[in-house]
């Protein structure tokens, strides 16, 4: 009997995360680069040794007075630290040993749990079971709707969420474009469960799902963050294969049709930022791009999450021109970072992605611009680079509680905006 006891307290303890990929020892570095000959020794790091950019995205986008966070792998720390010291570029390192950091993420370092948690991080056969239940739980609220299948086969599952009384104004909301940002399909579940929870108790909330639907997409880049969860947990890209190369998959966030190619893209499919061999080339921009198109008449608005770095983006990225209703996005992103920073104080960076942060083309945001959604706006959730990608469980609530009020915000500017 004792045995068997002991049997079922070892099935209930955490169980370490198990990932083929180890990053025992890695480093992540930030570096702030105050001149040219220090901008350039980074591009010829990058060059000479593999770094992984986690902020900016692609070595391309590295100018004086950006703050650089990479990653080193284990055997080249020492190397790239010394070189730094060289040419007397700042830094600190933000993570001295990588696979600490991947398990703490965890509350009490471990992961294994049965159940679905919002206040948790969920792989994908919780969330899909989700998906699944909070329809049939909210039928008159919640309805699950599939819009295609991942490159690896798996289904594509949208949830249309609002009260059932006709056409209505609809914001598009995706989650998950960027496989290792876990903290965003985070949001995109406690979203739906704010909605069922609060309708005909928060005025807004209630007011927002009796005039307009969300379509949500609680994870875009299925394939990738299915990935992240057994074999690599910093993996970026989607799963699909390259021709005439044997490095694996595109970056979704570059492959829509929106001066696809141009800019703070790579043409090698081995980088994190590769925009596939052409616009739409990816499965899932494909499935995501013809439901949009099909759906233009009455999607006004459009939001993608992401992380990390605090920041509320809105057109354009590929260019510095400003959007033709520049002062209203600008205004309207302005009174969303005031609304969320009335929860914890926390202070986010609003503006064009070209002009704030850097260019980029085939993004989501530009590309349902350009198809006339004309409310298109990008977070880019906690934190600012303490934890990055990792950000801890304890931290998925307070990050979601703010980021609703935003949401809210936009919503509510859309339904009293737009006819």
């Amino acid at each position: 009997m004792k045995l068997f006891v002991l049997f079922l307290g070892l099935l209930a303890r955490p169980q370490a995360v198990s990932l083929t990929r180890r990053f025992e020892s890695e480093k992540v570095f930030r570096a702030v680069p105050k001149n040219e000959t220090q901008v350039n020794l980074l591009k010829e790091l990058a060059s000479a040794v593999q770094l992984d950019f986690w902020h900016p995205d692609s070595v391309h986008h590295i100018v004086i007075g950006t703050e650089v966070d990479f990653q080193v792998s284990s055997y080249l720390a020492n190397y790239v630290q010394m070189k730094l010291e060289q040419n007397e570029l700042q830094y600190e390192i933000l993570f001295h040993n990588l696979q600490e950091e991947i398990e703490k993420q965890f509350d009490g370092g471990s992961y294994f749990r049965k159940k679905h948690s919002y206040t948790k991080y969920n792989d994908w056969e919780k969330i899909v079971a989700w998906t699944e239940r909070i329809a049939r739980n909210n039928p008159k609220m919640v309805s699950r709707i599939q819009i295609g299948t991942t490159y690896e086969g798996r289904p594509m599952y949208l949830l249309k969420v609002g009260k059932e009384t006709g056409r209505k104004k609809v914001i598009f909301m995706e989650c998950g474009i960027h496989a290792r940002e876990w903290i965003s399909p985070a949001f995109c579940q406690w979203f739906v469960k704010q909605a069922t929870r609060t309708y005909g108790e928060d005025k807004v909330m209630t007011k927002l799902l009796d005039s307009m639907n969300f379509y949500v997409l609680p994870v875009f880049n299925i394939d990738g963050y299915v990935w992240t969860w057994t074999e690599d947990r910093l993996w970026r890209k989607n799963r699909s294969n390259n021709s005439n190369s044997n490095c694996i998959g595109t970056d979704l966030n570059r492959n829509f049709n929106s001066a696809w190619g141009t800019e703070g893209v790579s043409d090698d499919p081995c980088d994190e930022t590769y925009c596939g061999p052409s616009a739409e080339s990816e499965q899932e921009t494909k499935q995501v791009a013809d439901f949009i198109r099909d759906n233009l008449a009455i999607i006004r608005g459009y939001i993608s999450v992401h992380a990390y770095s605090e920041l509320l983006l809105f057109p354009y990225g590929y260019t510095y021109k400003l959007a033709p209703n520049h002062d209203e996005l600008n205004e309207v992103a302005k009174g969303a970072v005031d609304a969320l920073s009335t929860l914890y104080g926390t202070k986010y960076t609003y503006g064009p992605i070209a002009e704030t942060i850097y260019p980029v083309s085939g993004s989501t945001i530009d590309w349902a611009y350009d198809e006339g959604i004309k409310y298109s706006y990008v977070f880019e959730l906690r934190d600012h680079g303490r934890y990055g990608f990792l950000l801890p469980e304890s931290k998925i609530k307070p990050t979601c509680k703010e980021t609703m009020l935003a949401v809210k915000y936009i919503a509510s500017h859309i339904l009293a905006s737009v006819p």
